[in-house]
C-alpha cells in the first residue's frame, strides 16, 4: 500500500520538484498558500491549524517546505511563515497522528561557519562542517531554521513524532550549478559558494526518498548537497545512516572568478 505524503509549500521550486518525482511511488497531497495550476491542493495559510489537521488525516509523512526562503526575509515574515508556521505543522502532525515530519532546514542555520572561513572554505572544503556542530545562523531566516530543528527535536522526544531535518544547500530552476561570479557580490550570493552548496534535483529527490523510508530514525539532521568538488558540508552521515549516494556534483574550481571581483 502506498504511503500518503503531505507536501507543504507544494507550489514552490522544491515542492514542485518533489511532488512530480514522488507521485509514482506515493500518494501525494499538496498544501499551498496559493492555488497550483492543475493540482488539487489544499489552499490555506500555513498557520491555519484546522486546515492542516484536516489535510493530515491519514497521512504517513509530512514534507514541510513552506517558508519565506529569503536570507533577507524580514522579522515579521520569518515569524509568521517560518517560526509560527513550522510550529503549526508539527502541532497539526501530532494531533492527527502523523508518523513523520521531514523539515526543510537550511545551510543558513550554520551559515556563519562558512562565512567566517570564506573564501578558502569554498575552494578547499575545509573545515568540514558536520551535523554535530552548534548552530550558527547567518540571518533571521537561519534563526528560523535552527528554531525548526530544535522544535522538531522537542516533538520527536516528547510527542512521538519522527523528525528528519534536511539542511538544504543551493537548488536551481535549471538544475545546473552556477558558473560565473559577478564583479561585485556578497558571499551569500557568490556562485563559488553556491557551487559548493549545490544539490541537483535528482539528488534532492533521492535524499527525501531515503528519509521517507527511514522509519528507524527518531530524530536526525542531514546535509542536502550533491557530491561537489569540494564540499564543506558533511555527506558521510547521510551515506551511512540513510544510504544516500549523490549522483551529481559541481566542480567549484570551474567557477570563473574575474580579477576585478571584490572580496
Amino acid at each position: 500500500m502506498k504511503k500518503t505524503i503531505l507536501i507543504t509549500g507544494a507550489g514552490g521550486l522544491i515542492g514542485t520538484t518533489l511532488r512530480k518525482a514522488l507521485e509514482p511511488t506515493y500518494t501525494i497531497r499538496s498544501f499551498s498558500k496559493h492555488p497550483i495550476p492543475e493540482v488539487d491542493a489544499v489552499v490555506a495559510d500555513i498557520n491555519d491549524i484546522e486546515a492542516l489537521v484536516e489535510a493530515c488525516q491519514g497521512v504517513d509523512s509530512i514534507i514541510h517546505m513552506a517558508a519565506d526562503g529569503s536570507p533577507r526575509a524580514s522579522w515579521d515574515s520569518v515569524l509568521h511563515n517560518n517560526i509560527s508556521g513550522t510550529y503549526t505543522v508539527y502541532e497539526a502532525a501530532a494531533r492527527a497522528g502523523v508518523g513523520q515530519v521531514i523539515f526543510a532546514s537550511s545551510n543558513h542555520a550554520v551559515g556563519n561557519y562558512d562565512l567566517e572561513n570564506a573564501p578558502d572554505i569554498y575552494r578547499t572544503g575545509q573545515p568540514l562542517i558536520d551535523h554535530l556542530v552548534p548552530v550558527r545562523p547567518d540571518s533571521l531566516y537561519g534563526v528560523s531554521k535552527s528554531f525548526g530543528e530544535s522544535l522538531g527535536r522537542y516533538y520527536a522526544e516528547s510527542k512521538q513524532l519522527r523528525v528528519i531535518c534536511l539542511r538544504i544547500g543551493s537548488i536551481t530552476h535549471r538544475d545546473l550549478p552556477p558558473r560565473h561570479v559577478p564583479a561585485e557580490h556578497s558571499y551569500h550570493e557568490s556562485p563559488e559558494r553556491l557551487a559548493a552548496l549545490w544539490i541537483s534535483h535528482r539528488d534532492l529527490v533521492q535524499l527525501v526518498e531515503k528519509s521517507l523510508e527511514a522509519e528507524h530514525i527518531t530524530f536526525d539532521i542531514f546535509y542536502g548537497v550533491s557530491n561537489n568538488t569540494p564540499h564543506y558540508y558533511d555527506l558521510e552521515h547521510a551515506r551511512t545512516t540513510l544510504g544516500y549516494q549523490p549522483q551529481d556534483g559541481a566542480d567549484v574550481h570551474d567557477v570563473f572568478v574575474p580579477e576585478s571581483c571584490e572580496r
